[in-house]
């Protein structure tokens, strides 16, 4: 088992049997169109290139920013004049509540994770992966949502443009689906998400709305009339705590305006950590303390922006837009700066306007895309639950296309109808992280943070809860994404439980390193025992010798499992000695018995393999295997190696395989 030239210790106590990993292959034209794609399985080995926080908060800014694109209309068409106290309650919420949980989320993701992993780490087994499933539902239900909502609104702001729309019509859902498909088309090609190309949208895009909202304000501010219409409208709704009150119970629909902090803590790879990252110094161990600084200062930049810029376009667009001009087919629905920008400074500027606020949302949807061609490639693969051309990104692409085509027929490109299935996914993601964070400061005895975020947690909870009971579609969308992930990834998990499933192995001691050549190129008759006793080998080898008169070496395998099942792959320790002629193997972490077996098997060559069988119910042997490693050990090893020959050329004489009766 040992290399055939080991150069150092660690060398000689290793070994591995390299299986041929599957490739997604056709002998069509399309099919090799797609194989083309570029791969997403992050192992191409490249370092990835740091920026300094100020220049990478702009790949945040393409999605945070980009809602101020129909935040305040959909803030509007919700609360009516009620809008602006809603949205500082947002706000609130905001730098009191989902900052403080991803600045924990961003103190242990470091390298981009986000909250999703802080759970799969802090939940084992399979409870942590279902969790992980379920939240990559609507993870996907936020960046599918994402692209849709995004395309809806840059649709909607280009049929209402004067000289667009004698060009374009009223083709809401047509228009919506091309910008769609130019997406697409782009990541088909090959997209690199540019921090140079964020900033260029983002920076005038934000500098455009201060303009337009300054505009505005001084339209208030020359019009005292309109401050006094409007408190008047508040006075009429009753005191200032049943304002606050039903400010409150809005507040959920508002809850999109959250969106961006997973962006940003999935962005952290590229954020420059300064001197204080370099070397990586041992007082640390290894922590990137000033990558994470300065994600937090991107974190806290990025929401205080947008806390700014809600509330100020929530205030102007309250006061000068009419509820006529904001309702669901109004001029002013989707795009109520848009409108604002077109009224009082022409329809040029308002162009540009739209122009700008088209190119930051196209890149919101191209920021929604790349995450998850990154997001279910980082997960499915490790958890041997992604298909082939999961890997890919064409077929990736295509797929989450065709998504993005159902959901905008089904919403009919309605910004406001999707901004509930938004909310519900950015919300989720939210709870998560809180939930993340309680449970790691919990742990750490930091029991006054711990207690606050479980106060957050409580909070984000509830807003979930109103948003889901108001607006039920995002939960819908959300648990049609999350069963369709899941059986997507039970399907495959089954089909791939074959593979060998173990990268490497090593023995634990200089002794077994000596003896495992010894047992290697058709020299013992493989024997794996389900008790590792000195009696049940005796008993094993006089059955062997009576019945198939054979004559050893024998080699006794016994696999103690990993207590973690739910692992796809893992690597294996080894233990072995001699007992008289035969040696006894003792193999620990495996994840599966039978894919131990067969990795053993192709590691040393043997003569045959004596397997038991047990003849129960094989239905519920088939669910031990794949959920517990365990199950018809016999019948697995003998389809796995006959799956693994059929993708190796032919070699050597292949191990003879008898399955004994127990």
């Amino acid at each position: 088992m040992t290399p055939a030239t080991p150069t150092s210790q660690s060398e000689r106590l290793s070994f591995r049997h390299e299986a041929p990993q599957p490739a997604f292959e056709s002998r069509t034209a399309v099919g090799k169109w797609l194989a083309r794609g570029e791969s997403l399985d992050g192992h191409g080995g490249h370092a990835v290139a740091t920026h300094p926080w100020w220049k990478v908060i702009w790949l945040t800014g393409v999605d945070y920013f980009s809602t101020l694109g129909y935040q305040p209309g959909i803030a509007l068409l919700a609360a009516g004049a009620v809008a602006p106290i809603a949205t500082v309650i947002l706000v609130i919420v905001t730098l009191f509540g989902a900052l403080p949980v991803y600045a924990q989320v961003a103190g242990r993701s470091y390298a981009g994770q986000g909250s999703i992993a802080m759970l799969e780490n802090l939940l084992s087994g399979w409870k942590g992966k279902g969790l992980v499933l379920v939240l990559l539902g609507f993870a996907a239900t936020d960046f599918v949502i994402t692209m849709t909502l995004s395309a809806a609104d840059a649709a909607k702001h280009a049929i209402e443009n004067p000289f667009f729309h004698p060009v374009l019509g009223d083709h809401q859902i047509l228009v919506t689906l091309l910008i769609l498909a130019v997406l697409a088309a782009v990541f088909l090609k090959g997209f690199h998400e540019a921090i140079g190309l964020a900033a260029v949208a983002a920076v005038p895009y934000l500098v455009l709305n201060l303009i337009v909202l300054g505009r505005g304000a001084l339209e208030v501010i020359t019009h005292p009339a309109l401050l006094s219409d409007w408190r008047s409208v508040l006075a009429a709704k009753g005191s200032f705590p049943l304002l606050i009150a039903g400010a409150m119970l809005v507040f959920p629909k508002l809850a999109l305006g959250l969106s961006g902090f997973e962006t940003g803590v999935t962005v952290m790879p590229l954020i420059d950590g300064g001197e204080a990252d370099r070397g990586h110094s041992p007082r640390t161990g290894g922590r990137p303390i000033g990558r994470v600084a300065n994600t937090r200062r991107l974190l806290v930049t990025a929401a205080i922006i947008m806390s700014i810029m809600l509330i100020l376009s929530s205030f102007v667009t309250t006061l000068l837009i009419e509820p006529a001009d904001y309702a669901a087919d109004g001029k002013a629905s989707g795009r109520a700066i848009a409108f604002l920008a077109h009224r009082y400074l022409g329809h040029g500027f308002g162009t540009v306007y739209d122009v700008s606020t088209i190119l930051i949302l196209g890149l919101a949807g191209a920021s929604a895309m790349a995450g998850l061609l990154h997001l279910i490639p980082r997960y499915l693969p490790r958890f041997g639950m992604a298909p082939q051309w999961a890997a890919l990104s064409r077929p990736l692409v295509l797929a989450l296309f065709a998504v993005d085509v159902v959901i905008t027929l089904i919403f009919r490109a309605d910004v406001e109808a999707q901004s509930g299935a938004y909310a519900t996914g950015v919300l989720v993601l939210i709870l998560s992280a809180a939930f993340a964070a309680t449970l790691t400061l919990w742990r750490e005895r930091r029991w006054a943070l711990a207690f606050y975020t479980g106060i957050l947690c409580l909070v984000f909870a509830y807003t979930l809860l109103d948003n889901c009971v108001e607006r039920p579609d995002g939960l819908i969308i959300g648990t049609i994404f999350t069963v369709i992930l899941m059986l997507v990834c039970a399907v495959s998990r089954s089909i791939r439980s074959v593979e060998l499933r173990i990268p490497h192995g090593h023995f634990v001691d200089a002794e077994s390193a000596r003896l495992g050549p010894e047992t290697r190129g058709k020299k013992v008759h493989l024997v794996p025992t389900p008790r590792s006793t000195a009696e049940a080998r005796r008993r094993k080898k006089a059955e062997i010798v009576r019945h198939y008169n054979v004559r050893g070496p024998f080699a006794f395998l016994h696999v103690n499992l990993l207590d973690n099942r739910s692992e796809f792959s893992a690597p294996l320790e080894v233990s072995l000695r001699k007992e008289g002629d035969d040696y006894v193997a003792e193999v620990y972490g495996a994840i599966a018995i039978a894919n131990t077996i067969a990795f053993v098997s192709e590691v040393i060559d043997p003569i045959s393999i004596f397997i038991g069988l047990t003849r129960r119910e094989l239905m519920a042997q088939a669910a031990r295997y794949l959920v517990f490693g365990e199950g018809e050990t016999g019948l697995m090893v003998y389809t796995i190696l006959l799956r693994y020959w059929e993708q190796t050329p032919e070699e050597d004489v292949r191990p003879l395989i008898f399955l004994m009766s127990d």
